[in-house]
């Protein structure tokens, strides 16, 4: 796109009043975070989807800089430092363009600078009633910027975390399926290795001897680098040979620590295959925890309510549909996630979305965790949505 006329941006201007009314309506203050932010920030916390469609430069003093990709972190940062005092509660809204790559120069359903709108709500003592609140605030939002037609999908990522910490096997192993959640060939492939279907080991560390890699890093980090000159192997992204001998450690650990049992590896699988309306859901996960003998008690009762309180709101929570293996596409979500797709003929298109973050403001400085929830809404697909059903 080369821009937006004046209609157009009337219309945008016009949509997102009526959004920021409802945001502002309902109590929460309207903020304007900083466009540009500190790189790192995004790269390190947003997730490989996110990091690849950053715009990252430089100014004149060597400050790695970026135009902001999405408004949650510009957000976080804005109360870290408008807080006087840490985790106490904050409910912002905002409105304004953000910034993505987009393969090919992108398009109208996917810019590469679009406005959007959201809310968050810091520091709440009432997860699942937030949560509820901002799911349904969200609708309220859409419905009152003129959508009609849409879809709900739920997920629960703290309900996965709660299967892996059941289930026995080294922290290691959960760490890494934990950090593969988002990439579904990854998170196979893990799984097979654990079970034993698949060697840990690539090709690279099979032309070494594993021992190597049980003693101290410096070893290791020297047998990779000796390893990689010897086979001409440039490095690529940001890992260091240091980074690389660390996994293989991890991995030649792997070679020797007794595999994941088979059902407790199908227990995941069968977990990740639920998709379901909620309530339906619940109870799947319920007969498989109880199949497997394992107890979830906590998250399983703060689903349940989740879904009352959902239902309390208006939401009509039988035609939401929730998939285990939704995660959204943002690494930082740590439990309740949703998204809002528009019907198309060429298949759903995400409108809105969001969810928990309880870590987030902890890892970009907030000197203790922060509870956190909101939600993000691309205008500029709402604008095209309501006008595709004639609203």
């Amino acid at each position: 796109m080369s821009g937006k006329g004046s209609r157009l941006r009337a219309a945008l201007d016009a949509q997102a009043s009526a959004i920021t009314q409802t945001f502002e309506g309902a109590g929460f203050e309207l903020i304007e975070p900083e466009i540009v932010q500190p790189a790192d920030v995004f790269l390190d916390r947003s997730g490989e989807e996110l990091r690849s469609r950053t715009y990252v430069f430089s100014d004149p003093a060597g400050a790695e800089l970026c135009l902001r990709p999405d408004l949650t972190i510009p957000a976080c940062r804005f109360y870290l430092e408008n807080q006087a005092a840490p985790g106490s509660e904050a409910r912002y809204c905002y409105r304004g363009p953000a910034f993505r790559f987009q393969p090919g120069g992108g398009d109208g359903l996917h810019p590469r600078e679009f406005d959007q709108a959201g809310v968050e709500h810091f520091g709440d003592s009432d997860p699942e009633r937030a949560d509820a609140d901002i799911i349904a605030l969200t609708i309220d939002a859409l419905k009152r910027a003129g959508l009609r037609e849409f879809e709900v999908k739920v997920g629960d990522l703290r309900l996965f975390t709660a299967l892996l910490d059941s289930i026995d096997m080294p922290e290691r192993w959960r760490q890494r399926l934990k950090h593969h959640f988002w990439r579904p060939t990854a998170f196979r492939d893990t799984l097979a290795e654990l079970t034993g279907q698949a060697d840990p080991l690539s090709p690279l560390a099979e032309g070494l001897n594993a021992d190597k890699f049980d003693g101290a890093t410096e070893a290791a980090t020297m047998a990779v680098e000796q390893a990689l000159g010897a086979q001409a192997i440039p490095l690529i992204g940001e890992r260091s040979t240091a980074d690389i001998a660390y996994r293989l450690r991890e991995k030649a650990a792997d070679r020797k620590t007794p595999p994941l049992a088979r059902e407790k590896a199908r227990l995941i699988e069968n977990y990740i295959k639920v998709a379901s309306a909620p309530r339906d859901a619940l109870h799947t996960i319920m007969n498989l925890i109880v199949q497997a003998g394992m107890t979830m008690s906590t998250p399983l009762a703060a689903f349940a309510r989740r879904i009352t309180l959902m239902q309390e709101r208006g939401i009509e929570v039988n035609a939401c549909r929730f998939e285990a293996d939704f995660g959204r596409t943002l690494e930082y979500y740590t439990g309740f996630v949703f998204q809002i797709d528009c019907p198309t003929p060429s298949g759903p298109i995400p409108i809105a979305g969001g969810g928990r973050y309880d870590g987030l403001l902890a890892d970009i400085g907030s000197p203790g965790q922060v509870s956190a929830v909101g939600c993000a809404i691309h205008t500029e697909r709402l604008l095209a949505a309501t006008r595709r059903v004639g609203s």
